[in-house]
């Protein structure tokens, strides 16, 4: 065990869990950029984080359950299409390197960054909600698996776009993401294994610290406050992502 590793990605996992779970998004697209900023593959990167989130995404999934954010329409209907997306997203990542696809879904993120942002000022985007949401789960479950990350990103601010309820979309989609990354995680593992186990303990340890407060948080901000810092984040991390 690398034990330097272990702590300084204690405090990425917590730091990502805490973003992730109060906005829904990031757990991924936070630490995976991190792993391959330092060499690691984008298989390898996304296996080890996924491992760790099947241990966060259960703790955040309980903890929002626990404040009633989760809607069990919602939840269903993503999580099924999402598993499948997931496995397949996996496989397909296990045998073709996943980085072409990254620039088309940080544009793709980008756009729905900004129109977050856009109803943050009190103008609905879309009338009425999304009814038949198992198309948003499969495809956020297959860019999640290529990219290492994008669930949240995807199914959030989809939801949010289209006119959701910001906690219960938050905190369903947190939900689903447990069985998504769960299946993911399995597919990876079958395909290459699992490596850097202190990278992968220190994720998760900081990750399940960090959920309880998560889904605290985002039962108590005030929703234009949650949109904003939604949008920005997705909008920044896109960006950044385009122009690397």
């Amino acid at each position: 065990m690398d034990w330097n590793a272990f702590f300084g990605f204690v405090a990425v996992g917590l730091l990502a869990q805490l973003v992730d779970g109060a906005l829904g998004m990031a757990y991924g697209l936070v630490s995976s950029s991190v792993l391959l900023a330092l060499g690691l593959p984008p298989a390898v990167a996304s296996a080890g984080v996924h491992t760790a989130e099947v241990a966060t995404t259960a703790a955040s999934a309980a903890a929002h359950a626990r404040f009633g954010n989760v809607e069990r329409k919602l939840f269903l209907g993503l999580a099924g299409p999402g598993v499948a997306g997931g496995t397949l997203g996996a496989y397909f990542l296990a045998n073709v390197p996943g980085e072409a696809i990254r620039p088309f879904v940080s544009a793709y993120l980008l756009i729905l960054g900004l129109l977050v942002l856009l109803r943050a000022t009190g103008h609905p985007l879309f009338r009425g909600r999304m009814r038949h949401p198992a198309p948003l789960g499969f495809v956020a479950g297959l860019l999640d698996a290529i990219g290492g990350g994008g669930w949240g990103p995807i199914a959030t601010s989809t939801l949010i776009a289209r006119g959701g309820a910001v906690r219960t979309s938050i905190g369903s989609v947190n939900a689903a993401e447990f069985l998504v990354t769960l299946s993911i995680s399995a597919t990876l593992v079958w395909h290459i294994g699992i490596q850097h186990w202190s990278i992968v303990l220190g994720l998760l340890t900081g990750g399940v610290i960090a959920a309880p407060l998560a889904a605290w948080l985002v039962r108590h901000l005030p929703e234009r406050l949650v949109l904003v810092a939604v949008g920005a984040l997705v909008t920044g991390l896109s960006l950044w992502q385009l122009l690397r």
